[in-house]
């Protein structure tokens, strides 16, 4: 059985994640077409695969914002994980996407955008999906992400502690960071990475956030 591949109503290719005609799925499109993503590590990233480890219940719902090349995903189908989600707003990824796991059942695949996704979630990675949003985006981020989690549920994985000229990707500091979520959240690690991909070291925070 193939995977589920939807679509957001009211046809997401006319819709824009942001005021920027540059950060639409025509760019993201063309920036994968191009293999000009570069935060694509080729790889899961090694702290998200150890938590991923340390995960026991293999029936959570599991979401991947901007998924990307998904290595995380393919991660949790190798380690058992049975309800997973990815959404990229990118057509020719999610394509390829589809045809990568078009017999996995564990596995959807949306394309659309995240802003309008409207499903629950017990557990949200985050990987490269927080910078690549224009900042003014990002309290936004905050209140969607509060509204996909249960009840509980977590926001885990790595966000930028580091500036960049320009964007995407953007940058930010544990600081902005704390003071955009703990209202929604309960900051439980927001710490320096100690076990970044090698071009990363000394630039990432892992972050374990719980919906309050």
């Amino acid at each position: 059985m193939e995977p589920f591949l939807l679509l957001m109503e009211d046809g997401w290719e006319g819709k824009k994640m942001n005021n920027n005609n540059s950060l639409d799925a025509t760019y993201w499109s063309g920036r994968y077409e191009a293999n000009t993503a570069q935060w694509d590590l080729g790889q899961v990233s090694s702290p998200i695969k150890n938590y991923i480890d340390q995960l026991t219940d293999k029936n959570c719902r599991i979401l991947i914002p901007g998924c990307g090349n998904a290595y995380e995903a393919a991660y949790l189908l190798e380690k058992g994980f049975t309800d997973i989600s990815l959404i990229d707003i990118a057509p020719n990824l999610v394509d390829t996407l589809k045809k990568r796991y078009a017999n996995n059942t564990s596995i959807k695949i949306i394309l659309g955008d995240f802003f309008e996704l409207n499903q629950p979630f017990d557990l949200i990675i985050e990987q490269t999906f927080f910078c690549a949003l224009p900042p003014t985006l990002r309290p936004a981020y905050v209140d969607k992400m509060k509204s996909l989690l249960s009840p509980n549920g977590k926001l885990v994985g790595l966000l930028f502690d580091r500036n960049f000229e320009g964007g995407p990707p953007f940058g930010g500091s544990k600081t902005a960071y704390i003071h955009l979520f703990e209202s929604d959240f309960k900051l439980h690690t927001l710490e320096p990475c100690y076990n970044s991909f090698i071009k990363r070291q000394d630039s990432e925070l892992f972050i374990i956030f719980i919906r309050k």
